[in-house]
């Protein structure tokens, strides 16, 4: 099972970009406050659209509630310090639990969490001339990284609602 885990999101629209990802891939979301908004506020429910109901998530008071709560898996961390990139990790075993770990958009991960991980420390590959790209990106570009080595876990590769052969049809 995929999941991504928000250490203390500070933007609404990002964590409801990330819901709406995590519905669209069948992902599981992990929320870890404190928040830079009130979780059930307009703007998430927006940037969520109509498929928030649909979404698998767990909120937490603080990152050892979380991994006090999640023991099994594996744990990685994103961080523009990290020295690997996110592509050189194999998630293919989709029998394993998967944590995607981001966090703040103001300053990322503490320290403290990643110093006894950096084996474990991610950074998405980019220019020297963006210090980091947007949150939501990140999350979309490492559950598709994972869901390609997992050969997309049963995700539709068809619209299912105009039909398969939309594009031919001449009405």
């Amino acid at each position: 099972m995929n999941n991504i885990v928000l250490y203390q999101p500070e933007i609404p629209q990002n964590t409801g970009n990330i819901m709406r990802t995590c519905v669209a891939t069948n992902t599981v979301l992990h929320l870890i406050k404190p928040f830079g908004f009130v979780l059930d506020s307009a703007h998430i429910k927006r940037s969520g659209v109509n498929y928030i109901d649909k979404l698998e998530y767990y909120v937490y008071d603080s990152f050892d509630d979380f991994l006090n709560k999640n023991k099994e898996g594996e744990f990685y961390y994103f961080t523009r310090y990290g020295h690997r990139p996110h592509s050189s990790f194999d998630y293919s075993n989709n029998n394993k639990n998967l944590y995607f770990i981001f966090g703040k958009e103001s300053t990322g991960l503490p320290k403290e969490i990643l110093k006894d991980k950096l084996d474990r420390c991610i950074r998405i590959p980019m220019s020297e001339n963006v210090r980091a790209l947007n949150l939501s990106n990140c999350c979309a570009i490492v559950i598709y990284e994972a869901l390609r080595q997992q050969n997309y876990n049963d995700l539709l590769f068809d619209e299912p609602h105009k039909g398969i052969d939309f594009l031919e049809r001449n009405n």
